[in-house]
């Protein structure tokens, strides 16, 4: 499982956060710390994939955690969180590599949006695949989700038709994105930013598979 870390001192918000990220299926909680001081000594003990941070805390904030943690190399992914009248702190935070960056309050749909970016990111990096300039592109760009109700700026109507066809001609049957892109004669990174959005609309579900022999694999359901 991916190992999630939730760093939030409002215990109602670190619940939503909690019950958010344990609705993705390849997601585990592995802790929840209510202060920057605390989630530090954590992340020097514990491997952690996945931080979703918190700015203002007592103790040490969520900015000044971050420093600590790139000052002593660890590189977990981070997931940050604010209200919206510290964005003033936003080119300092982009600057420190966080992968996504929400202000409160925040819609379910658009905290997903930014797990399954982390999800994309962590799939493309774990697997041994020799990359493309435009896998590079979609990976870096990964531009977020049309709030209009309009397909996803940079997804194609009729590409999303194909794929929808492939996965509800048998819909007992669990696909890997290497399966689909076969079966379309896509690139398996475009077919999981694909995946991605009809995750976010709730249009499939996905599992990991252990029993593969070596790295487990995620695939996908549909259930339309």
């Amino acid at each position: 499982m991916i190992r999630v870390l939730i760093v939030e001192d409002d215990p109602m918000v670190a619940e939503i956060d909690k019950k958010y990220v344990e609705d993705v299926p390849q997601l585990t909680v592995v802790g929840i710390c209510n202060n920057g001081k605390d989630a530090l000594e954590v992340l020097k003990k514990n491997k952690v994939d996945l931080i979703i941070l918190d700015v203002y805390m007592p103790k040490l904030n969520g900015i000044e955690l971050l420093k600590e943690l790139r000052k002593i190399n660890i590189n977990s992914d981070v997931i940050m969180v604010t209200a919206a009248d510290e964005t003033k702190s936003l080119n300092e935070i982009l600057n420190l590599g966080v992968i996504d960056y929400l202000i409160k309050p925040f819609e379910y749909q658009r905290f997903l949006g930014a797990l399954n970016k982390f999800l994309e990111k962590y799939t493309l990096i774990n697997t041994n695949y020799k990359f493309k300039q435009s896998d590079i592109d979609i990976l870096i760009a990964n531009k977020g989700k049309d709030n209009s109700g309009n397909i996803k700026k940079g997804l194609n109507e009729k590409t999303l038709d194909m794929i929808r066809e492939c996965i509800k001609a048998n819909n007992n049957k669990l696909y890997t994105s290497e399966e689909i892109a076969e079966k379309v004669g896509l690139s398996r990174v475009t077919i999981r930013r694909y995946m991605n959005y009809m995750m976010e609309i709730k249009e499939i579900n996905s599992e990991i598979d252990y029993q593969t022999g070596g790295r487990p694999s995620i695939k996908y359901k549909c259930y339309i």
